[in-house]
């Protein structure tokens, strides 16, 4: 062998393992890429021709009335919209091209031309609202949570919607982020068998107070607003949360201070590990004080598989098609990982196909109540509670 000959173990030495893998995964990667470019984009396909003729309701600081593309959609008419702020009322008819406007939801579905409506109100009022708008005969889409903090009113919107027999569906948008919709999907393949232990984490990390309605938001127990989180349970598996323990941290916002708040509340943040109904555990964690920190995301981990984002780990080899599916020309993605535009199509496909809602009123009961008991227990020193179900599943 000459001097400058190397034989494979001095290559490997020299050129690393990690260097050979990179160029390997480089190339499998470059070769993905080629295939995905070939691949045929899908194309939408209507479901049919009717127009759903829909109420928009609420325009504050999030301007949620808008943002979901009910106004771009091809079934979509939208027949009147409504604030009880003249300027936001004005803002949202402009945004939604709608002539029509109304001085309030109760006002506003008096209308009988209104099948539907969007209910981007304040959280507080959400339940009142969608029982009311139910009441009227109209379909019902409410931003989150279903319920702020209440069981009562929880038990009261069941009953509302189960009476009425029409089409109720929260809007959590972590049900549609990408990573969220994959894990359903390989969930129900099998690809991951049950679940040992999974979590769901929304991070808000807020200077001071957002604006809100009667200033809901001051205060607001961190697990009252749980659904972003526990949609990567509940949304994954279409399983439940029975039990709870939370602890609570004290955080220095002042808006968490002693009597700075109508809810009594002095958590800014609040961790809960949650048993579930496979037998295993999942993890919510809802946080104001981590300093910079904003996310919404969530892993899961399976007997047969495990997946952080998008990416499967596991022993199932026939995996499905985990790409979201097309929306409809016009209807954007919008916000929360691209989610908002998806939620509209599905509600309004719901309607026209005659069927349930992706997050009817038993998923979004399963997402929002385990937030209202993982505070009572974090008021109780992390005492396990019992979660109340709301369907029969387990």
């Amino acid at each position: 062998m000459s001097e400058h000959s190397v034989d494979r173990r001095d290559f490997l030495g020299t050129m690393g393992i990690g260097s050979l893998g990179a160029a390997v995964t480089g190339h499998l990667a470059a070769a993905a890429a080629a295939a995905a470019a070939e691949k045929p984009e899908p194309k939408w396909q209507p479901v049919s021709d009717r127009k759903i003729r829909c109420g928009i309701v609420g325009y504050g600081v999030c301007r949620f009335g808008a943002a979901f593309s009910f106004q771009d959609h091809p079934n979509v008419e939208i027949v009147a919209v409504s604030d009880l702020f003249p300027d936001r009322c004005a803002g949202l008819a402009k945004a939604c091209r709608c002539e029509k406007t109304y001085e309030s939801l109760e006002v506003l579905l008096q209308d009988p031309k209104i099948e539907a409506v969007f209910l981007a109100t304040d959280a507080a009022s959400h339940a009142r609202h969608s029982i009311t708008a139910l009441q009227h005969g109209k379909h019902v889409m409410t931003a989150v949570p279903a319920t702020l903090g209440s069981i009562e009113d929880a038990e009261q919107l069941f009953e509302a919607v189960k009476q009425s027999g029409l089409k109720y569906m929260m809007a959590e948008t972590s049900s549609y982020r990408a990573d969220c919709y994959a894990m359903r999907q390989v969930y129900a393949a099998g690809g991951f068998g049950r679940l040992v232990y999974a979590e769901g984490e929304y991070h808000h990390y807020l200077v001071g107070v957002l604006d809100s309605y009667k200033d809901w938001r001051r205060g607001m127990p961190p697990a009252w607003y749980p659904t972003h989180a526990t949609a990567y349970y509940v949304g994954v598996t279409g399983k439940r949360l029975t039990a709870v323990s939370c602890q609570g941290f004290r955080g220095q916002q002042e808006a968490f201070l002693p009597g700075a708040n109508r809810y009594n509340n002095p958590f800014s943040d609040e961790i809960a590990l949650f048993q579930t109904s496979e037998g295993g555990s999942f993890r919510m964690c809802r946080t104001r004080s981590i300093h910079s920190l904003g996310a919404e995301t969530g892993r899961v981990f399976g007997e047969r598989g495990w997946m952080n984002g998008t990416t499967y780990q596991g022993a199932e080899k026939n995996l499905p098609n985990i790409d979201r599916p097309p929306l409809p020309p016009r209807v954007a993605e919008g916000g929360h990982g691209g989610s908002h535009g998806r939620l509209t199509h599905e509600f309004i496909t719901a309607i026209l196909e005659n069927r349930e809602p992706l997050v009817n009123i038993h998923e979004a009961l399963a997402m929002t109540v385990p937030g209202i008991i993982a505070h009572q227990s974090a008021l109780k020193d992390g005492e396990t509670l019992k979660i109340p179900q709301f369907d029969t599943q387990t």
